[in-house]
């Protein structure tokens, strides 16, 4: 897993798994806290994410919202699209330009 940017936006490329969980965590939260404003998270270097790193996710948007900021999804791979929408996050979670709900299956 790799991400670079600043505190208005970051890319994220490769796994977002328990290994690399603890060091997006940082990264996030340092984003986070040094900025103002929306920070983007564009994940369209992202290659797979799991349970644990999409807690990393909501626990940086959670963090987001304490500090008066909003965390932007841009670029979500279909697959994980299709996660959010099966836990409902997608309600939750603000994606750039929304879903692209014609391809993904009800729930």
């Amino acid at each position: 897993m790799h991400i670079r940017g600043d505190h208005a936006e970051l890319v994220v490329g490769g796994r977002l798994d328990v290994r690399s969980a603890a060091d997006a965590r940082t990264v996030l939260h340092t984003a986070v806290d040094d900025g103002v404003g929306d920070l983007v998270l564009d994940l369209t270097g992202l290659d797979s994410w799991d349970a644990t790193g999409l807690g990393v996710i909501m626990g940086a948007h959670r963090r987001a919202g304490r500090c008066g900021r909003r965390l932007v999804l841009r670029g979500v791979p279909p697959q994980m699209q299709r996660l959010l929408v099966a836990t409902r996050l997608h309600r939750i979670l603000a994606i750039e330009g929304g879903l692209v709900v014609e391809s993904l299956p009800r729930v």
